[in-house]
């Protein structure tokens, strides 16, 4: 939503460079003393099989709202730590069209847009 928002209305700090998206972890595995924030699926399969399966402790991140302040902090706002991902004009206008077709007021566009991508779903937080 923000990001269609500055593409609309504010394209100059798009195309200029100067708009980031913070990329909080996924997941964060523990193992023992052991602890990695992993950002992808490839991280935290790279972390067990490093690390074994057994009495590994998963916390899987849905949104920033999971996060304790100091997690926030550590993975998300400090520059020293912290992944960020410079957005990309191409970025924008797919978030917009996306954005257009789910919350526009054309029905159709957004029940084809459902009915290709349904099976793509792999979890959803109801």
């Amino acid at each position: 939503l923000l990001l269609t928002f500055f593409y609309r209305y504010m394209t100059p700090l798009i195309e200029n460079g100067y708009v980031y998206i913070g990329m909080p972890p996924l997941f964060l595995a523990k193992k023992g003393k052991k602890q990695q924030y992993c950002y992808s699926e490839q991280e935290l399969d790279a972390f067990l099989e490093a690390n074994g399966r057994q009495g590994v402790l998963i916390q899987r991140y849905k949104g920033l709202g999971e996060m304790n302040a100091e997690q926030l902090a550590e993975t998300t706002m400090n520059p020293e730590s912290r992944t960020i991902l410079r957005v990309k004009v191409e970025d924008a206008v797919a978030a917009d069209e996306i954005f257009s077709t789910l919350m526009g007021d054309k029905v159709e566009p957004r029940r084809e847009f459902i009915q290709t991508h349904a099976r793509e779903v792999v979890d959803i937080d109801i």
